[in-house]
Protein backbone atom coordinates (compact mmCIF):
# COMPACT_ATOMS: atom_id res chain seq x y z
CA UNK A 1 0.00 0.00 0.00
CA UNK A 2 2.16 3.00 -1.32
CA UNK A 3 -0.81 5.11 0.80
CA UNK A 4 -0.10 4.31 3.91
CA UNK A 5 -2.46 5.68 5.29
CA UNK A 6 -6.30 4.69 7.03
CA UNK A 7 -7.87 1.69 9.08
CA UNK A 8 -6.71 -2.21 9.43
CA UNK A 9 -8.72 -4.61 10.73
CA UNK A 10 -6.36 -6.45 13.13
CA UNK A 11 -7.80 -9.49 14.86
CA UNK A 12 -6.45 -10.87 17.86
CA UNK A 13 -4.35 -7.71 17.47
CA UNK A 14 -4.37 -8.10 21.92
CA UNK A 15 -1.94 -10.73 21.62
CA UNK A 16 1.45 -12.02 21.46
CA UNK A 17 2.21 -10.83 17.70
CA UNK A 18 -0.60 -8.86 16.72
CA UNK A 19 0.37 -6.52 19.21
CA UNK A 20 3.83 -6.15 17.84
CA UNK A 21 2.19 -5.75 14.38
CA UNK A 22 -0.23 -2.98 15.37
CA UNK A 23 2.67 -0.89 16.37
CA UNK A 24 4.78 -1.70 13.11
CA UNK A 25 1.44 -0.71 11.08
CA UNK A 26 1.43 2.49 13.11
CA UNK A 27 4.83 3.47 12.61
CA UNK A 28 3.73 3.31 9.14
CA UNK A 29 1.00 5.70 9.64
CA UNK A 30 -1.65 3.14 10.17
CA UNK A 31 -4.69 2.92 12.28
CA UNK A 32 -4.77 -0.37 13.65
CA UNK A 33 -8.38 -1.34 15.09
CA UNK A 34 -8.05 -4.37 17.07
CA UNK A 35 -11.14 -6.93 17.21
CA UNK A 36 -10.21 -8.99 20.21
CA UNK A 37 -12.52 -10.96 22.92
CA UNK A 38 -9.12 -10.81 25.30
CA UNK A 39 -9.53 -14.48 25.50
CA UNK A 40 -5.82 -14.83 24.96
CA UNK A 41 -4.95 -11.00 24.88
CA UNK A 42 -4.57 -8.46 26.77
CA UNK A 43 -6.06 -4.73 26.87
CA UNK A 44 -3.16 -3.41 27.83
CA UNK A 45 -1.36 -3.99 24.78
CA UNK A 46 -4.03 -2.21 22.60
CA UNK A 47 -1.85 0.85 22.54
CA UNK A 48 -1.58 2.15 18.77
CA UNK A 49 -5.74 2.10 18.04
CA UNK A 50 -9.04 1.11 19.64
CA UNK A 51 -9.98 -1.34 20.88
CA UNK A 52 -13.59 -3.23 19.54
CA UNK A 53 -14.37 -6.12 21.94
CA UNK A 54 -15.78 -9.03 19.45
CA UNK A 55 -15.46 -12.51 18.96
CA UNK A 56 -14.87 -14.12 15.14
CA UNK A 57 -18.04 -16.39 16.53
CA UNK A 58 -20.29 -13.65 17.23
CA UNK A 59 -21.23 -12.23 13.41
CA UNK A 60 -23.24 -9.46 14.85
CA UNK A 61 -19.88 -8.21 16.91
CA UNK A 62 -18.11 -8.63 13.14
CA UNK A 63 -20.70 -6.28 11.56
CA UNK A 64 -20.71 -3.75 14.00
CA UNK A 65 -16.73 -3.32 13.43
CA UNK A 66 -17.53 -3.21 9.93
CA UNK A 67 -20.25 -0.49 9.99
CA UNK A 68 -18.06 1.24 12.75
CA UNK A 69 -14.75 1.83 10.89
CA UNK A 70 -14.13 1.62 6.55
CA UNK A 71 -11.51 -0.70 6.93
CA UNK A 72 -8.68 -1.24 3.96
CA UNK A 73 -7.06 -4.63 4.56
CA UNK A 74 -7.62 -6.89 7.62
CA UNK A 75 -4.70 -8.85 9.07
CA UNK A 76 -6.05 -11.97 10.79
CA UNK A 77 -4.37 -13.16 13.90
CA UNK A 78 -7.02 -14.40 16.15
CA UNK A 79 -6.98 -18.12 17.03
CA UNK A 80 -6.51 -21.18 19.13
CA UNK A 81 -2.68 -21.91 18.74
CA UNK A 82 -1.53 -24.58 21.05
CA UNK A 83 -0.33 -27.92 19.45
CA UNK A 84 -1.55 -30.13 22.49
CA UNK A 85 -4.10 -28.52 23.56
CA UNK A 86 -5.55 -29.33 19.54
CA UNK A 87 -5.14 -32.91 20.05
CA UNK A 88 -7.01 -33.15 23.28
CA UNK A 89 -9.75 -31.19 22.05
CA UNK A 90 -9.72 -30.95 18.12
CA UNK A 91 -13.55 -29.58 18.30
CA UNK A 92 -12.29 -26.31 19.75
CA UNK A 93 -9.62 -26.20 17.37
CA UNK A 94 -11.98 -25.84 14.01
CA UNK A 95 -14.95 -24.55 15.36
CA UNK A 96 -12.81 -21.52 16.56
CA UNK A 97 -10.33 -21.13 13.71
CA UNK A 98 -12.42 -22.48 10.91
CA UNK A 99 -15.75 -21.22 11.30
CA UNK A 100 -14.40 -18.00 12.78
CA UNK A 101 -12.39 -17.28 9.98
CA UNK A 102 -15.19 -17.91 7.26
CA UNK A 103 -17.11 -15.24 9.59
CA UNK A 104 -14.66 -13.25 8.97
CA UNK A 105 -14.15 -13.57 5.00
CA UNK A 106 -17.73 -13.33 4.66
CA UNK A 107 -17.82 -10.07 6.63
CA UNK A 108 -15.13 -8.70 4.22
CA UNK A 109 -17.25 -9.66 1.24
CA UNK A 110 -20.14 -7.90 2.85
CA UNK A 111 -18.09 -4.74 3.25
CA UNK A 112 -15.89 -5.18 -0.11
CA UNK A 113 -12.88 -5.15 1.40
CA UNK A 114 -10.31 -7.18 -0.56
CA UNK A 115 -7.22 -7.57 1.20
CA UNK A 116 -6.21 -10.11 4.09
CA UNK A 117 -2.98 -11.18 5.76
CA UNK A 118 -3.38 -14.42 7.67
CA UNK A 119 -1.34 -15.86 10.17
CA UNK A 120 -0.33 -19.31 9.13
CA UNK A 121 2.59 -21.32 10.51
CA UNK A 122 5.16 -23.74 10.02
CA UNK A 123 2.56 -27.07 11.25
CA UNK A 124 0.84 -27.72 8.24
CA UNK A 125 3.66 -29.36 6.69
CA UNK A 126 3.77 -31.55 9.53
CA UNK A 127 7.22 -34.13 9.45
CA UNK A 128 8.87 -32.15 6.23
CA UNK A 129 10.71 -34.50 3.89
CA UNK A 130 13.00 -32.33 3.60
CA UNK A 131 15.56 -29.23 5.10
CA UNK A 132 15.37 -26.44 4.85
CA UNK A 133 11.35 -26.32 4.15
CA UNK A 134 9.88 -23.97 0.98
CA UNK A 135 6.79 -23.22 0.30
CA UNK A 136 6.34 -26.26 -2.21
CA UNK A 137 6.59 -28.77 0.55
CA UNK A 138 3.83 -31.20 0.76
CA UNK A 139 1.60 -30.22 3.37
CA UNK A 140 0.33 -32.71 5.65
CA UNK A 141 -0.02 -31.54 9.00
CA UNK A 142 -0.08 -33.52 11.97
CA UNK A 143 -2.37 -31.82 14.38
CA UNK A 144 -5.42 -30.67 14.39
CA UNK A 145 -4.18 -26.78 15.24
CA UNK A 146 -2.13 -27.10 12.01
CA UNK A 147 -4.85 -28.88 9.50
CA UNK A 148 -7.38 -25.67 10.97
CA UNK A 149 -4.31 -23.36 9.68
CA UNK A 150 -4.00 -25.76 6.49
CA UNK A 151 -7.90 -25.29 6.25
CA UNK A 152 -8.00 -21.42 6.72
CA UNK A 153 -5.04 -21.54 3.85
CA UNK A 154 -7.54 -23.40 1.53
CA UNK A 155 -10.40 -20.93 2.01
CA UNK A 156 -8.28 -17.98 1.09
CA UNK A 157 -7.41 -19.90 -2.05
CA UNK A 158 -11.03 -20.42 -2.99
CA UNK A 159 -12.63 -17.03 -2.00
CA UNK A 160 -9.45 -15.77 -4.08
CA UNK A 161 -10.50 -17.99 -7.26
CA UNK A 162 -14.11 -17.10 -6.79
CA UNK A 163 -14.82 -13.61 -4.85
CA UNK A 164 -11.75 -11.76 -5.96
CA UNK A 165 -10.34 -11.73 -2.70
CA UNK A 166 -6.19 -11.05 -2.30
CA UNK A 167 -4.89 -13.22 0.95
CA UNK A 168 -1.09 -13.40 2.04
CA UNK A 169 -0.68 -16.42 4.40
CA UNK A 170 2.78 -15.72 6.56
CA UNK A 171 3.44 -19.24 7.35
CA UNK A 172 5.37 -18.53 10.67
CA UNK A 173 8.08 -20.88 12.32
CA UNK A 174 8.60 -20.42 15.86
CA UNK A 175 7.87 -16.63 17.19
CA UNK A 176 10.14 -15.75 20.02
CA UNK A 177 11.86 -12.45 21.32
CA UNK A 178 10.18 -8.91 22.53
CA UNK A 179 9.99 -5.45 20.96
CA UNK A 180 13.62 -4.37 21.48
CA UNK A 181 12.47 -1.10 22.72
CA UNK A 182 11.09 -2.78 25.73
CA UNK A 183 7.36 -1.43 25.08
CA UNK A 184 5.54 -4.88 24.87
CA UNK A 185 6.55 -8.60 24.73
CA UNK A 186 5.10 -12.29 25.45
CA UNK A 187 2.93 -13.18 28.19
CA UNK A 188 1.01 -15.75 28.04
CA UNK A 189 -0.69 -17.64 30.79
CA UNK A 190 0.01 -20.24 31.04
CA UNK A 191 2.75 -19.91 28.95
CA UNK A 192 3.02 -22.91 26.46
CA UNK A 193 6.60 -21.75 24.71
CA UNK A 194 10.32 -22.61 24.87
CA UNK A 195 12.07 -19.18 25.37
CA UNK A 196 10.22 -17.20 28.09
CA UNK A 197 9.99 -20.48 29.91
CA UNK A 198 13.93 -21.01 29.82
CA UNK A 199 14.02 -17.26 31.27
CA UNK A 200 11.38 -17.60 33.66
CA UNK A 201 13.28 -21.20 35.36
CA UNK A 202 16.53 -19.36 35.20
CA UNK A 203 15.13 -16.03 36.81
CA UNK A 204 13.65 -18.36 39.33
CA UNK A 205 10.83 -17.44 39.21
CA UNK A 206 8.61 -20.65 37.40
CA UNK A 207 8.78 -23.91 38.10
CA UNK A 208 11.81 -25.86 36.88
CA UNK A 209 11.91 -26.23 32.76
CA UNK A 210 10.40 -29.30 30.89
CA UNK A 211 12.60 -30.60 28.05
CA UNK A 212 9.80 -32.59 25.93
CA UNK A 213 11.48 -35.58 24.47
CA UNK A 214 15.39 -36.36 24.17
CA UNK A 215 15.45 -39.54 22.21
CA UNK A 216 14.37 -37.10 18.53
CA UNK A 217 16.80 -37.84 16.01
CA UNK A 218 18.92 -35.10 16.38
CA UNK A 219 22.68 -34.05 17.51
CA UNK A 220 21.35 -33.72 20.89
CA UNK A 221 18.24 -35.53 21.00
CA UNK A 222 16.15 -32.90 21.65
CA UNK A 223 13.61 -30.62 19.05
CA UNK A 224 14.87 -28.39 16.56
CA UNK A 225 13.62 -25.31 15.91
CA UNK A 226 13.89 -22.17 13.93
CA UNK A 227 13.19 -18.78 16.01
CA UNK A 228 12.52 -15.58 14.39
CA UNK A 229 11.88 -12.29 15.91
CA UNK A 230 8.51 -10.97 16.44
CA UNK A 231 9.37 -7.88 15.61
CA UNK A 232 10.81 -9.11 12.10
CA UNK A 233 7.45 -10.71 11.89
CA UNK A 234 5.71 -7.79 12.35
CA UNK A 235 7.63 -5.74 9.53
CA UNK A 236 6.48 -8.81 7.23
CA UNK A 237 2.91 -8.55 7.61
CA UNK A 238 3.19 -4.74 6.70
CA UNK A 239 4.95 -5.54 3.91
CA UNK A 240 2.55 -8.30 2.85
CA UNK A 241 -0.27 -5.68 3.27
CA UNK A 242 1.74 -3.65 0.33
CA UNK A 243 2.38 -6.69 -1.69
CA UNK A 244 -1.26 -7.17 -1.99
CA UNK A 245 -1.53 -3.78 -3.45
CA UNK A 246 -0.17 -4.91 -6.39
CA UNK A 247 -0.54 -8.21 -6.25
CA UNK A 248 -4.11 -9.86 -6.73
CA UNK A 249 -4.82 -13.62 -6.10
CA UNK A 250 -3.58 -16.01 -3.13
CA UNK A 251 0.10 -15.76 -1.79
CA UNK A 252 2.15 -18.05 0.50
CA UNK A 253 5.07 -17.15 2.36
CA UNK A 254 8.00 -19.18 4.70
CA UNK A 255 8.61 -16.31 7.63
CA UNK A 256 11.85 -17.72 9.79
CA UNK A 257 15.62 -17.23 10.28
CA UNK A 258 16.92 -19.83 8.43
CA UNK A 259 18.56 -21.47 10.77
CA UNK A 260 17.50 -24.23 13.66
CA UNK A 261 18.38 -24.68 17.32
CA UNK A 262 17.52 -27.35 19.68
CA UNK A 263 16.11 -27.16 22.80
CA UNK A 264 19.36 -27.95 24.57
CA UNK A 265 21.16 -25.10 22.85
CA UNK A 266 18.58 -22.63 23.44
CA UNK A 267 19.46 -23.15 27.46
CA UNK A 268 22.96 -23.56 26.95
CA UNK A 269 22.63 -20.03 24.93
CA UNK A 270 21.03 -18.37 27.42
CA UNK A 271 22.97 -19.49 30.03
CA UNK A 272 25.94 -18.49 28.16
CA UNK A 273 24.94 -14.76 27.03
CA UNK A 274 23.05 -13.87 30.09
CA UNK A 275 24.78 -15.52 32.73
CA UNK A 276 21.49 -17.86 34.18
CA UNK A 277 21.47 -21.20 35.45
CA UNK A 278 18.20 -23.04 33.85
CA UNK A 279 17.23 -26.18 36.12
CA UNK A 280 15.35 -28.19 33.54
CA UNK A 281 13.81 -31.67 33.93
CA UNK A 282 13.23 -34.44 30.84
CA UNK A 283 9.51 -35.18 30.17
CA UNK A 284 8.23 -37.44 27.63
CA UNK A 285 7.40 -36.33 23.65
CA UNK A 286 4.82 -34.27 23.31
CA UNK A 287 2.33 -35.54 20.81
CA UNK A 288 2.41 -33.73 17.68
CA UNK A 289 5.13 -32.45 17.53
CA UNK A 290 7.95 -32.85 14.80
CA UNK A 291 12.07 -33.57 15.17
CA UNK A 292 13.25 -30.74 13.21
CA UNK A 293 11.43 -27.11 11.87
CA UNK A 294 13.37 -24.71 9.76
CA UNK A 295 12.86 -22.25 6.96
CA UNK A 296 13.72 -21.77 3.78
CA UNK A 297 12.46 -17.89 3.67
CA UNK A 298 13.92 -16.99 0.08
CA UNK A 299 9.95 -16.33 -1.36
CA UNK A 300 9.87 -13.76 1.62
CA UNK A 301 13.19 -12.25 0.80
CA UNK A 302 12.85 -11.84 -3.16
CA UNK A 303 8.92 -10.95 -3.18
CA UNK A 304 8.01 -9.41 -0.12
CA UNK A 305 11.90 -7.69 0.19
CA UNK A 306 11.99 -9.16 3.92
CA UNK A 307 14.62 -8.20 6.17
CA UNK A 308 15.38 -9.99 9.32
CA UNK A 309 17.18 -7.67 11.64
CA UNK A 310 16.61 -9.07 14.96
CA UNK A 311 16.23 -12.80 15.08
CA UNK A 312 19.79 -13.61 15.70
CA UNK A 313 19.26 -16.13 18.73
CA UNK A 314 21.12 -13.94 20.62
CA UNK A 315 19.20 -10.89 20.16
CA UNK A 316 16.01 -12.89 20.14
CA UNK A 317 17.00 -13.74 23.85
CA UNK A 318 18.15 -10.44 24.87
CA UNK A 319 14.86 -8.71 24.07
CA UNK A 320 12.90 -11.44 25.97
CA UNK A 321 14.95 -11.40 29.16
CA UNK A 322 14.86 -7.04 28.75
CA UNK A 323 10.57 -8.13 28.59
CA UNK A 324 10.85 -10.31 31.83
CA UNK A 325 12.78 -7.52 33.73
CA UNK A 326 10.50 -5.36 33.18
CA UNK A 327 7.74 -7.80 33.94
CA UNK A 328 9.26 -8.29 37.17
CA UNK A 329 9.83 -4.93 38.30
CA UNK A 330 6.04 -3.99 37.56
CA UNK A 331 4.45 -7.20 39.25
Amino acid sequence: MSNSSGKILVTGGAGYIGSHTCKALSRRGFTPVVLDNLDNGYREAVRWGPLESGNLLEPRSLASAFERHEFRAVVHFAAYAYVEESVRDPALYYRNNVVGSMNLLDAMRRAGVESIVFSSTCAIYGVPSRMPINEDEIRNPINPYGRSKLMIEQLLDDYSGSYGLRACSLRYFNAAGADPEGEIGESHDPEPHLIPNVLSAGAGRGRRLKVYGNDYPTPDGTCVRDFVHVADLAEAHCLALEFLADNPGSHAFNLGSEQGYSVMEVIRTAETELGLIVPYDLAPRRPGDPPVLVADSLRAERELRWVRRHSGIAEILRTAWQWEKLRAESA
